[in-house]
Order: C-alpha cells, then structure tokens, then sequence
C-alpha cells in the first residue's frame, strides 16, 4: 500500500492498493459513514431523454460514495463499496457500487482514524509488495498447493487420489504413482516462473522425488527450491510447516505465516511462562505494567471502542500491534483464548487465576 496524500485535519486519506493484501487491508479500514471516492464508470445521464439506459455509454469518471456496505471477494481479487454518491459530476443521492482492485487509487475521509485504521495502514505501507512464494505438502494420496502473498494463501490444487499399491509394487501400483507423480510436476512447473521460491514439504519420500524431477525438467529452479520435512501432508502439514519456523528464512516476510508463528508462539508461552497474557483483562493489565511486546488482536475485535486506548497505549509503548485475520487456523486458535493476548517483555502475573476465553 502506498500512502499518496494524508490530511489529518480534513480526515482524508489517499493510497494506491498495489497487492491483494492491500485489498484484505482497506476492506477492514474502510467502515460505515467512510466517503470512499475512487474512479469508476457510471451510464451518461446526459444522453437523449429517449435513450434505453442499456444504450447510454459509461463514462469514466471519480465519484465518491458514502459506504453503507463493504464486501472482500478474496478469491476474484476485488473490494466492493456500496453507498449512496456524495460526491461526482451527476447523479449525487443515488446508489453507486465501487469496484475496488490491485493498482486502482481511492480516497478515504473519516471522523477519525482509530488506532487499529492506523496499525492497518501501517502494516500496508511496511509490506509493499507480495512476495510469491509457492508451498507443496505433499505425500502420496494427499497433497496441497497453495501461493503464499503475504496476507493471502491462495489455493492452486488439492490432488487426493487413492493410489493402489501404494505400499507394494504388485497390480497398477508403479502406474498409479507415476501418474500422481506428473499431476504434481506439472502444477508445480506451471507455478514456478512466477514464484520468488518454491518448497516441497511433506512426511516420506515424495518430496524428495518431486524436487529431483523437477530440476531435470527445469535445471534453473534450483535457486528457488527448498525441501523441509513435516509429519503430516495436505492442509494439516502446511500448518505444521508455518508454525514450525523451519521455512522462516524462506517464509519470513510472509504476514500469514508470521501470523501463524506469533499465535503458536502464545500458546507455548502460555503453557511454559509467564510471558504472555490473554482475554481483554489480562492483557490491560500487561498493558499497564508496560509489558506488551506484541499485540495479538482478532480483526473481530479490531472495533471495540473499549480496545482503542489500549491500542494506542501500546503503539506509544513501541510495542508491535498485529491482527489475526478470522479465516485461518491461527484466528480460530486466537478466539479460543478470548480474542486477544500479548507476548511479554517480561514475567507477568495476573491478578485473577487464568480461565480460558478471557
């Protein structure tokens, strides 16, 4: 995300989306009341009265809307604003629908930016640019290929097959796996000039198979492959893979994956130490003993009025805010343990004895 006009006084903030976690970002940024303007189409009112509405040409022009309605469409890359025109050349008081997506400008004017719009434009503004790195966990029967863009992990393939022989070598079992083996060489040479790098993960051999095939097919990809054992494949050993850390030099400036990192890195803190707190009461009194080193905050309860003080106490403390998105095993986790928890500075002993939940 890139910060192009900034008015503190008038409330309005103008950025250029420039990936598709920008998108995720200013899809929470943007909330009811917000004038969002951007450049749209809308039908030319100025066209003969007789003119059919489906005749009159769209012209191009920037509107600015009052959202009543904010939809992310992960998969198809897109951000809808809906609301009525405050804002534009004609039309003003009906309803528009903004089509927001990667490398469009928009403008945002709110009352005020709260803390959280702030950690969220922040966060856009460090992680300019997405990486694509493309991950594989893979064993024979269940493997998974996603691309890793740092708030997104995008799905290529789920390849589930019942490969018979898998464990003998009599019937149509070689058959079977040769064939498994060239679905899996094909997705992944298909991925592979657009990806930063490329890890193949994954309990047996296959892995090892794989990442020998494929530098036959393609000797160049050596510089972007790297190999790592899981215990488990599919869905189950991507998330083994990023909360393990043994991809972090690869994986590191990934957000989804620190995200992953940070809340395994609570659970273990919260089961060995005392260097981390949970639930809203917890972690105000972290927050008051000044021993927030990072924030973990659900984007569920990235708006409670009663977050935003703490929230701007900790930025102040130069401790790190970080939201855990809702749609992955790390925001189930975090929910779990009340929405809400810090790593510590320092030991810290709450008040009250500790229950699950806040």
């Amino acid at each position: 995300m890139r910060v192009l006009h900034q008015d503190v006084k008038s409330g309005v903030l103008r950025v250029r989306l420039e990936t598709p976690s920008d998108l995720w970002r200013v899809a929470r940024l943007i909330q009811p009341r917000d004038r969002v303007g951007a450049s749209t189409t809308r039908r030319d009112p100025e066209a003969p009265a007789d003119t059919p509405s489906a005749q009159r040409e769209r012209r191009r022009v920037w509107l600015t809307v009052q959202a009543e309605q904010i939809e992310f469409h992960g998969f198809s890359r897109h951000v809808r604003v809906t609301g009525p025109i405050v804002e534009g050349p004609f039309d003003q008081g009906r309803h528009h629908t903004l089509e927001l997506q990667e490398g469009d400008e928009l403008s945002i004017q709110k009352s005020e930016f709260t803390p959280s719009d702030r950690a969220l434009i922040d966060e856009g503004v460090h992680h300019r640019g997405d990486q694509r790195i493309v991950v594989a966990s893979v064993d024979w029967g269940e493997s998974t290929i996603v691309r890793v863009r740092d708030r997104s992990i995008e799905p290529v393939a789920e390849v589930n097959r019942s490969i018979s022989g898998k464990r003998y070598r009599e019937g149509t079992g070689p058959k079977d796996r040769k064939a498994y083996v060239a679905e899996l060489l094909g997705l992944l040479q298909r991925e592979l000039p657009e990806a930063q790098a490329l890890i193949i993960a994954g309990p047996g051999f296959l892995k090892e198979e794989l990442s020998r095939d494929l530098l036959e097919r393609v000797p160049a990809a050596k510089s972007k492959l790297r190999v790592y054992p899981t215990a488990e494949s599919g869905g189950a050993g991507l998330q083994e893979l990023f909360r393990s850390g043994r991809a972090s030099e690869v994986l590191s400036e990934s957000v989804a994956v620190q995200e992953a990192d940070l809340v395994e890195q609570l659970v273990t803190a919260l089961g060995g130490g005392k260097r981390a707190a949970i639930g809203p009461r917890e972690v105000r009194e972290a927050e008051e003993q000044g021993a927030i080193e990072t924030l973990l905050v659900h984007e569920s309860f990235l708006r409670d009025p009663e977050l935003q003080g703490m929230l701007d106490a900790v930025r102040a403390g130069r401790g790190r805010l970080f939201v855990v998105r809702d749609d992955g095993e790390a925001g189930r986790r975090l929910v779990a343990l009340g929405r809400i928890g810090a790593l510590l500075r320092f030991d810290f002993v709450p008040s009250q004895p500790r229950r699950r939940g806040g």
